[in-house]
């Protein structure tokens, strides 16, 4: 409906004060009121994603022409109210209605694309109202048309804006407006943005056409206007956010803790020269920010919330995890502990009858006035408290404990970025000696051909057969730290891995380091797979210290770090230097969508102090301290290329002979593999569309617009490494190309491969445990003796508890989850058809998407050839992550535009 809808956040925002649109004149409200009010309803399949769109001085209106002909022109408006409504809000619809219908809720304004003599500015319609009444039943009768009819003279010229005041109690959210009756055909200005009332904000809306201007070009008429919408996205930087805002400005990551609720959740700001990080959004000076706590909203601005269908899925997904937490939860309070599991039934039954309370447990439960709901929660387990079985153990119970499972989801699990090739040995740190002990690994020359089958060590890494995942330089200084914390045992780890001749990836040798202590500088130890009962469950045990390293660097570093975070800046700079009629704006803002929502969402209650992460990942409260040291010590824009990655890690090769000038050293990588066909779509697609806008070289360096927002990137947006000599420049088609070809692979492909794998692999804790509370048991400890005794109590004891595992299996389920108004990678959503009027983008579009049509047909291909044995096999889940399209729900596939989720 045209007032709020009640599942949007509505967080507070600032926003300059513009000068306010002129009140229409009696006489234009009187003529107005007399010409024949039009309402029409539209089906549209689904609602679209945010437009900008802009605040602006409106000028006064141009009077009529005596003595020339004007042109009569229709314009119509496409609202989109609310899906679900209550009984409140039909009434205020109704009432809404009424007010448009005579003429008293919504005014509009044409701007022209050539200049006013007179004003010196783009000529202007009379300021009209429009109108509707009730609208007629639809398949959508949530979308409705309201009309205003205008006369403008014959010399007006083409329509290039348009200006809207609204003037009802509340906001209203606006699909598109239509033009009709010039002669060029319709006109359309595509907004998908919420218009504030004016009791809110004075000032009036702008929308621009769908046309795509470079600043150079832009037509005489709408210069000011292109200016202006730039300069009011970025408010003065004072103040607190009003909720109909749309202010984009930075801020460090300064709200993670609550020093005020208590001292134990004090979290240092991340943003600055000790602790350098990636800028987030801000609702208000950031040197007065305090944090916000649930269930008060964090600010973003209104247009990058979600909107009401995502809202509605999201909450959704919210609710089911507070459910399946709510019975491990109460058990544990009642029992006055958190209970591990027994036994692997036990984690089995969660996905068969769920959350089991046991006998002690019970008398706790029938204690309580709500014992009878409690009890009715666990009759509805098919529904609620059930988890849905993971794909890893979908097909195979027992894969997970194998070695060739264990290496096959480094190349085609939920984190197959950190694997590289081995290409220098002996294997050194660059930590300190100082601090940290020797810098040589305790993997040697034997150890490693002990297990080569006669094979060299040499041999080995001159024919590419070896790799490694080394997480020792970035956890190691933090171990004494994290160790410290109650439940918490972690090593710092390297793990070797044999390509076979059989091209099979199989794990040879485990490092798992602690720091040196005055007694022993060299706290290091190395296990292999054994043929004894007792080696094969320390391998067990040290696969899964790895593996929990694994969770905790995937969920901080590639995850979180490298796409939500590192995204977010570039966003904030494109609405702030960025007019919405930059081609460049156009190509990027599908890839925007809900990522400033999510990001909030998440500092609230993810990554915040006390949060999920901190509770359920090895790291606890220094989680987001190693995310921080990762930034520093890691982090290269011109390194998040997919090509120059992979080559930086050592998995390919340069080859100007193969699509990306890359060619993979393991052929069967299939996250290599298939991210390569999208990246080199991407790259087709981004390069055919800036050559399309930029004729030359020149073109690019001298567009004041784009220089601006690719200075504010590195100098605002990622500031703490302004400095760095490997920043790309910014002077050539091909340089913007391959930036702007880096984002959208952020955005799309590489926040798919390492996101929507996360229930489908972590939804078993045992194969993808986020913490360990035990340190392997040492034959000179007590704890040896019960190892030896019950080994998989001592497994199962030293994974997370019943309490731990249910809440990070809710939130893999739903950060796994398709939301029903997803948008894919190469799909335009209906109420996208208008996104830009250039049939040659259009055109380029459509290959786009046939494009990745054929490689979601590839990929089909490839997961049914049995040469390729990480996608095929007895057991083996096919690598679908990468496959374009999907539907809602926990699909294990699917790349949405952007970071949604």
């Amino acid at each position: 409906m045209l007032s709020q809808s009640a599942f949007h956040r509505s967080p507070s925002l600032f926003s300059g004060r513009i000068t306010p649109s002129p009140t229409p004149k009696p006489g234009q409200w009187h003529a107005a009121m007399n010409r024949r009010a039009m309402v029409r309803t539209v089906v549209a399949k689904k609602a679209g994603a945010v437009k900008s769109t802009s605040v602006v001085k409106p000028s006064p209106p141009a009077e009529k022409e005596t003595g020339k002909e004007g042109i009569e022109v229709r314009v119509v408006l496409t609202v989109k109210n609310k899906i679900k409504q209550r009984l409140l809000d039909k009434i205020e619809d109704s009432w809404e209605y009424f007010v448009n219908g005579i003429g008293k809720g919504i005014t509009v304004q044409l701007v022209s694309e050539e200049i006013d003599p007179d004003t010196k500015v783009g000529k202007r319609s009379l300021v009209e109202p429009v109108r509707g009444w009730l609208p007629k039943p639809s398949d959508h009768p949530y979308i409705v048309d309201y009309a205003a009819n205008l006369t403008v003279p014959s010399d007006f010229g083409i329509p290039g804006a348009i200006i809207i005041t609204n003037f009802l109690q509340n906001e209203f959210f606006l699909m598109e407006i239509v033009v009709h009756g010039f002669s060029d055909g319709p006109t359309f200005f595509p907004a998908n943005s919420w218009i504030h009332s004016r009791k809110d904000n004075p000032s009036s809306r702008i929308l621009f056409t769908n046309k795509a201007y470079l600043p150079s070009q832009t037509p005489d008429g709408l210069k000011d206007m292109r200016q202006n919408e730039i300069v009011s996205h970025r408010g003065n930087g004072k103040g607190e956010r009003k909720k109909h805002d749309r202010i984009y400005d930075y801020a460090p990551y300064n709200d993670l803790g609550n020093p005020d609720k208590s001292d134990e959740l004090a979290r240092p700001v991340l943003g600055g020269l000790e602790m350098p990080y990636p800028r987030r959004s801000t609702k208000s000076d950031p040197s007065s920010e305090s944090r916000i706590e649930k269930p008060h909203p964090v600010y973003v601005p209104r247009d990058e919330t979600f909107e009401e269908i995502k809202e509605n899925a999201f909450s959704t997904g919210r609710l089911k995890a507070l459910l399946h937490n709510l019975v491990p939860a109460l058990a544990a309070a009642f029992s006055r502990r958190d209970s591990q599991f027994e036994c692997f039934s036990d984690i089995d039954r969660l996905y068969k009858d769920g959350f089991i309370v046991k006998a002690e447990e019970e008398s706790f439960v029938d204690r309580l006035i709500i014992s009878s709901v409690l009890k009715n929660f666990m009759t509805m387990g098919d529904k609620l408290l059930k988890y849905d079985i993971p794909s890893i153990i979908s097909r195979d119970r027992f894969s997970w404990l194998r070695d060739n499972e264990f290496a096959r989801q480094t190349l085609a699990g939920v984190n197959p970025v950190d694997i590289q090739r081995l290409r220098e040995f002996p294997i050194r740190s660059k930590l300190d000696p100082t601090i940290y002990g020797p810098q040589e690994s305790a993997i040697t020359k034997e150890i490693l051909e002990h297990e080569l089958n006669g094979m060299s060590l040499e041999e080995a890494m001159e024919t590419n057969r070896l790799f490694i995942i080394d997480y020792h330089d970035i956890l190691l200084p933090y171990i004494k730290r994290i160790n410290s914390l109650k439940g918490r045992k972690i090593y710092a780890s390297r793990t070797i891995f044999l390509s076979t001749r059989n091209g099979i990836l199989r794990p040879i040798a485990i490092e798992l380091s602690l720091p040196p202590s005055p007694s022993n500088p060299s706290r290091k130890r190395v296990y292999t797979h054994g043929h004894d009962a007792t080696t094969n469950w320390i391998w067990k045990l040290a696969k899964a210290h790895v593996c929990t390293n694994d969770a905790g660097v995937h969920q901080l570093v590639n995850h979180w770090l490298r796409t939500h975070a590192c995204m977010e800046p570039y966003i904030i700079a494109a609405h702030r230097q960025l007019s919405s009629m930059h081609p460049i704006f156009k190509l990027l803002h599908p890839h925007m969508r809900y990522t400033m929502e999510i990001n909030a969402l998440a500092r609230q209650s993810l990554i915040n102090g006390g949060g999920i992460i901190e509770s359920c990942f090895s790291p606890g409260k220094y989680s987001m301290e190693l995310s921080s040291a990762a930034y520093k010590s890691m982090w290269r824009f011109d390194m998040e290329a997919l090509p120059a990655d992979l080559i930086r890690r050592g998995m390919a090769v340069e080859d100007p002979s193969m699509p990306c000038g890359v060619r993979l050293v393991l052929e069967d990588y299939p996250y290599a593999a298939d991210s390569l066909l999208i990246w080199s779509a991407i790259e087709d697609w981004v390069r055919g569309y800036v050559n399309h806008f930029y004729h030359d070289s020149s073109s690019v360096s001298c567009d004041k617009e784009i220089q601006a927002w690719w200075d504010e990137i590195k100098n605002k947006g990622h500031a703490d490494k302004k400095n760095e000599p490997w920043w790309p420049n910014l002077n050539t088609k091909e340089d913007l190309t391959r930036i702007v070809t880096t984002m959208i692979w952020t955005a799309s492909g590489q926040h798919a491969a390492i996101n929507f794998g996360q229930y489908p692999f972590g939804g078993y804790m045992p194969n993808r445990p986020t913490l360990m509370k035990k340190l392997i048991p040492q034959e000179d400890e007590p704890e040896y003796e019960k190892f030896l005794l019950n080994p998989q109590q001592t497994f199962l004891s030293s994974i997370p508890s019943q309490l731990q595992a249910t809440q990070v299996m809710a939130v893999q389920d739903t950060l796994s989850t398709h939301s029903p108004d997803e948008e894919y990678i190469g799909q335009l959503a209906a109420s996208h058809a208008n996104w830009i009027s250039d049939h040659h983008v259009k055109n380029l579009f459509e290959k786009f998407s046939a494009r990745l049509e054929e490689i979601e047909e590839t990929i089909n291909k490839r997961n049914k050839d049995f040469h390729l044995k990480n996608r095929t096999g007895a057991g083996v889940p096919p690598y679908e992550l990468l496959l374009p399209s999907s539907g809602p729900g926990v699909t294990g596939r699917g790349i949405p535009n952007s970071i949604s989720i």
